[in-house]
């Protein structure tokens, strides 16, 4: 087969600019759980928080459901259809936030109840956008991860092209929560959020993600046969008989559990302590104003954390020694520390700096449990995206023990045994056994 060999830069800035949208998005969708809270479900309960989480379940639900349909798309129509068509999905999405917006300015009466609250149809129109956007979001990611990787720019490693596209999705997780704050609520503060805020802001967001995806059409973006499944290629043994994979995929799953965690419900652990007057300042200051708007300490929590992401994978990049195991090991270690120390003593400025540790957790856990398998690896790389469903469930279920306990503090003890999940898997779990070698 020949290869493709004049490379564009042009199709790399497309690809890395889509990246940042998918962190810059994934985010968004998780800082809309507070504005959500108090926009859509001032007339719940005994489920809000609960229902508060599920916005970031049914976007990870996405990645669950439908990650498999992106594989399956790129062999039969190659990777610039399966991105056109993730695109369009993204757009939808976007279009369902705002028609939630519409539903409740229009049709706020009507409501569904459960278990003695009401809930407006907006909130699952706003659901099935939320699903929606988990589901692009995982299709781009299927085609952009191997593709950058496979790139041949001029002058570049497959490594540092990674790093780069990974570093800019790191940026959109960061800026995200002011942008939530300072842009679509305008500087509103949280409690005094209304739904009529959501509609221009996200048709707009919409607009430019239709424009990306009438650029990218236009784009030549050479389809690189060699990185795709082979018709008529059969491997012997299932991929799920490799241990140290299973148990990885296990991981990455109580991995990914308690990054969105902490980043999704820290700002409703703040939220709850600002509503009870217990107070949240940062140095000394209970509010966060900049450019004359207020953006919040809740939104600056976010922004902490998943700016300490983007600083420790580009801190991290730097050294190429290190063991993946045992960096693994001790992150973890430092990670249940912080979290313990935090959630026993309240400190919020604690748990968010557990970001730092988060950043290379994923890198580490991958690289581990693909030791040995060949032929099987790009198999292996695409169930990963099983484990990402893991942020889905653990935000609902804090969200839960929230609504049981009626406070944030202690829920954070999820955090936790996830981070000791992630420990066991460095200690134990990651060891390759002689039959696991492909």
């Amino acid at each position: 087969m020949t290869a493709v060999k004049k490379y564009s830069l042009g199709p790399f800035i497309v690809l890395t600019f889509i990246y940042f949208i998918v962190g810059f998005l994934t985010t968004v969708n998780g800082q809309f759980q507070g504005p959500m809270k108090v926009a859509f479900l001032a007339g719940t309960d005994e489920l809000r928080n609960t229902l508060t989480t599920m916005i970031s379940f049914f976007f990870f639900l996405g990645y669950l459901l439908n990650s498999s349909l992106g594989g399956k798309w790129v062999n039969a129509r190659g990777y610039k259809t399966t991105l056109l068509r993730a695109l369009i999905i993204m757009t939808a999405g976007l279009v369902m936030y705002s028609l939630s917006s519409w539903l409740a300015v229009h049709f706020g009466d009507a409501c569904i109840r459960i278990s003695g609250d009401s809930i407006p149809y907006g909130y699952f129109v706003f659901l099935l956008g939320s699903f929606l956007m988990g589901t692009s979001a995982a299709i781009l990611q299927v085609v952009i991860n191997p593709y950058v990787s496979a790139y041949e720019l001029p002058g570049t490693q497959s490594v540092q092209r990674m790093n780069i596209v990974c570093a800019i999705n790191s940026f959109g997780t960061t800026i995200a929560p002011f942008f939530v704050t300072g842009i679509i609520f305008s500087g509103v503060a949280l409690e005094s959020v209304t739904a009529d805020q959501l509609m221009v802001p996200f048709l707009l967001i919409a607009l430019c993600i239709a424009l990306t995806t009438g650029i990218t059409s236009r784009l030549n973006l050479p389809d690189i046969e060699g990185t795709r499944a082979e018709n008529g290629t059969a491997l012997k043994r299932s991929i799920w008989s490799f241990r140290h994979l299973t148990l990885g995929v296990i991981a990455i799953f109580f991995y990914v559990g308690t990054e969105v965690s902490v980043g999704a419900n820290v700002n409703l652990h703040a939220m709850e302590l600002i509503e009870s007057g217990e107070g949240l300042t940062f140095f000394g200051k209970d509010r966060l104003i900049l450019w004359g708007m207020d953006l919040g300490i809740p939104a600056l929590l976010a922004t902490l954390y998943w700016g300490g992401l983007m600083v420790g994978r580009f801190v991290f990049s730097f050294f190429n020694n290190l063991s993946p195991r045992w960096l693994l090991a001790a992150l973890t270690v430092i990670a249940t520390a912080l979290i313990v120390t935090g959630m026993t003593t309240g400190n919020l400025w604690v748990i968010v700096s557990v970001g730092l540790c988060h950043s290379v957790m994923w890198s580490c856990i991958f690289t581990l449990a693909i030791q040995g398998l060949k032929e099987y690896t790009s198999k292996a790389s695409g169930v990963f995206m099983m484990g990402v469903f893991g942020g889905a469930v653990f935000p609902v279920l804090q969200g839960v023990l929230a609504d049981v306990w009626g406070s944030w503090q202690w829920t954070w003890i999820i955090a936790v045994v996830c981070e000791l999940v992630m420990l066991l898997y460095a200690l134990f779990g990651c060891r390759v056994r002689e039959n696991d070698i492909a």
